[in-house]
Formats: structure tokens, C-alpha cells, sequence
């Protein structure tokens, strides 16, 4: 069994997020608005396809270094930005145990369908609520919760993200949702490189000193996952800052992953995936909301997940932008992506935003309102995948 198990406690009433799914666990055995869209191309290890030789060439990126993971080239001249330019190509062993654990958090982002009731609308900041270290192992209590990993012009980074279902793959999704700021630098720069997903990341929660002689399944106890295709909003692409910008309500991403080495789709590797809602009603209507990740910013190091549950407020970053979710956690950065969830009628746990700015004194987050542009990019993705 699969579960998220918190207990929300919202102006004085109880209430229960619980999601359960079944599914195989981790081998016990053995290694471990517009929307952009991202294609991706060729395999580490394998020759590269001649068009994607020509368009590396074109942007001054050897092929080879390419091929062999050596990323010199973040000029804002020749950074890959427009969706057709995007390539992610897998390098088989690039994303080992210690590159994850060295990876940093990129906490620049995090910085001091609307809904018209909610419009504008900015609430009195919220009590802190303090980060609850999720049960161990992951698998069982947070399984479709995991890391995501990419390089970037300032080293190796993390954000955290959540496993969706695919509307056209029923039961064989291979969709994560995260941040924009996690894929795509935004009006700055272009795309992240070697993007990869690591669901229920370091399993059994260990320290930096136990994972020294951790086995391999016990840090990616599903594997590693690469993104063979990014879509995130055009306006996260256009207005997109260090700190969030006007970009900031528009920041989310769908990535369409596979398997390293090969296998079943994420969905039937994890045995579980959450629906996600687009249509949430105003804030004062929705009793609470739970927010995942792994934060990695101080004094947090990125090993552990945590959660945060609190009642929803409002924050309006930007005139003519949608009103962004807000709740208590002293979360820090690399928990950036991870989702938020609440329960529907009945009790069915969606996800419902994702993480995108908090302040430096990790007192609050704020996620983006899922609206219309939201929904088009998540459509696009499942009808692109379609039958595959």
C-alpha cells in the first residue's frame, strides 16, 4: 500500500488528507497563456542523431561534450530557451548517489483560473508552521513524492516533484509535475540540463554519515527517471525572475519522463499517481492545503522529506496575474516543485499547486493558482504521450 497520511488541522476542525493506492514496492533485490513545450533526443552512450548534432552546433555546444555530460555553454546567446531547441538527452550513471547528494537548492527563486473573489487579494502573512519530517520508509507514506535533479549554469540542483496521472495512459503515467523555475530559468536564461526524477528519494530517510554505505535502492529505491519532454507556461518563459516575478503565478511544469534502464511506466513502477485539480474554488472555501518536498536550503540539507498543513490564504504578487495559494511552512529552497494537495468532496487527495517563492526567513510558501493555462499545458502533455 501507498499513502499520504497527514492530519490537517484547520481553524479548530480535524480533517484528514489521505491518499492509498496499491502497486509493487521498490525491488528488495539488486541496484537501485502558451504553452512551451520541450522534445528530447538521443541516449547517452549512443551516437548523437544528426539533427540534434546540427542544433547544438547551432547554439555552440559541442556535440561530444554534449554526449559526454561536459556542459560549458550558458551564454544567454547560445542557452538553449525555445521549446524547439530543447534536448535532454539520458547519460546512463550521470545522476549517481553522490552527484545527488551534492546537488544544491536553487534558492534565488525563493525571495522576500482565478478565481474574481480572490483576485487581487492579498491576506495577512500567515504563523509560521514548522516542517514535519514525513514518515519512513517513503515508499509507504509518500510514494509518488520525489526529487527532481538538473544542472544549471551555477552547478547541480534540486527542486522536489510529485507523480500525476495521464488521462490517455490510464494506470501507466509517466507525467511529473513541479515548478517552471525547476525546468526553465525563465526571462534570464533557458533550459535546465539532464533532468531527472528520483520518486521516495533516500527511502528510509538516512543521514549524510548512514548514506556513505547506503545501498543503491535505498536512495532511488524506483530508479531514476529522465525527461524526454518539458512543457511549462510561456509566461514563466517571458516574465520569469530570480525572485519569482511577474512569472510567479504561472509557474508550473509538466515533465514526461522514462526509466534510465527501461522497465514499466512510472505510475505501475510507484504504484500510485495523483489527479490533479483545476478548478478550486475561492480561499475562503478551502478548509486546507498539505505542501511535500525535500528542502535542502539551511537548516534543512536536502536528505529528508518534509510536509507542511495549514489553512490556504492569498497572495497577490502582481496586477493583472492570478492571485497565488499561500500557507504556513518553514520549508526552505529544493522543496520548490513539490505539490500541494487537498482533499475533494468524498475525500479524494488532488494535487493543487506546486511550491514556487517563499521568503528567506522560511516562514511562508506561495504556489500558483491551477487555472485554464494549467490545465492546456497538463492536456497537451497526456494527448502528445497518447497510447505510448
Amino acid at each position: 500500500m501507498r499513502s499520504i497520511r497527514p492530519l490537517l488541522a484547520a481553524t479548530g476542525m480535524a480533517a484528514a488528507l489521505a491518499l492509498t493506492a496499491t502497486g509493487c514496492g521498490p525491488e528488495e533485490d539488486g541496484a537501485a497563456g502558451p504553452v512551451a513545450s520541450s522534445p528530447a533526443a538521443g541516449q547517452g552512450g549512443a551516437e548523437i542523431p544528426g539533427d540534434l548534432a546540427e542544433t547544438l552546433k547551432k547554439h555552440g555546444v559541442d556535440p561530444e561534450k554534449w554526449k559526454n555530460g561536459e556542459w560549458k555553454n550558458w551564454d544567454k546567446d547560445t542557452w538553449l530557451r525555445e521549446a524547439k531547441d530543447f534536448v535532454n538527452p539520458v547519460i546512463e550513471g550521470m545522476w549517481k548517489p553522490e552527484r545527488m547528494k551534492s546537488a544544491k537548492s536553487p534558492t534565488k527563486t525563493l525571495a522576500a483560473g482565478d478565481i474574481s473573489g480572490d483576485q487581487g487579494v492579498t491576506d495577512p502573512e500567515p504563523r509560521p508552521v514548522r516542517a514535519e519530517a514525513e514518515k519512513t520508509p517513503y515508499h509507504q507514506n509518500a510514494a509518488p513524492v520525489g526529487k527532481v535533479f538538473f544542472d544549471a549554469p551555477e552547478g547541480s540542483m534540486v527542486c522536489s516533484a510529485t507523480v500525476i496521472k495521464d488521462p490517455e495512459n490510464p494506470g501507466k503515467s509517466n507525467l511529473v509535475w513541479t515548478a517552471g523555475h525547476c525546468v526553465h530559468a525563465g526571462q534570464e536564461g533557458g533550459w535546465y540540463r539532464n533532468l531527472a526524477f528520483v520518486p521516495a528519494y533516500n527511502d528510509l530517510g538516512k543521514s549524510a554519515a548512514a548514506l556513505e554505505n547506503a545501498r543503491p535502492q535505498e536512495i532511488a529505491p524506483y530508479g531514476v527517471y529522465w525527461a524526454d519532454w518539458v512543457s511549462t507556461s510561456g509566461e514563466w518563459i517571458s516574465d520569469g525572475g530570480p525572485t519569482g516575478g511577474a512569472g510567479a503565478a504561472y509557474d508550473y511544469a509538466v515533465m514526461h519522463v522514462k526509466p534510465e534502464n527501461g522497465g514499466k511506466s512510472l505510475e505501475e513502477t510507484v504504484g500510485v499517481a495523483l489527479d490533479v485539480d483545476f478548478n478550486l474554488p475561492e480561499a475562503a472555501n478551502v478548509e486546507g492545503m498539505g505542501a511535500w518536498g525535500y528542502p535542502a536550503a539551511p537548516p534543512y540539507d536536502g536528505l529528508i522529506m518534509h510536509k507542511c498543513v495549514d489553512r490556504p490564504g492569498r497572495l497577490s504578487v502582481s496586477p493583472g496575474t492570478p492571485t497565488m495559494w499561500r500557507i504556513g511552512c518553514t520549508m526552505t529552497g529544493g522543496s520548490s516543485g513539490g505539490g500541494w494537495f487537498a482533499t475533494q468532496p468524498g475525500g479524494k487527495l488532488v494535487l493543487v499547486s506546486n511550491t514556487s517563492i517563499g521568503p528567506v526567513t522560511s516562514g511562508w510558501l506561495a504556489g500558483p493558482r491551477l487555472g485554464a493555462g494549467a490545465e492546456e499545458i497538463y492536456t497537451a502533455m497526456s494527448d502528445k504521450f497518447a497510447g505510448q
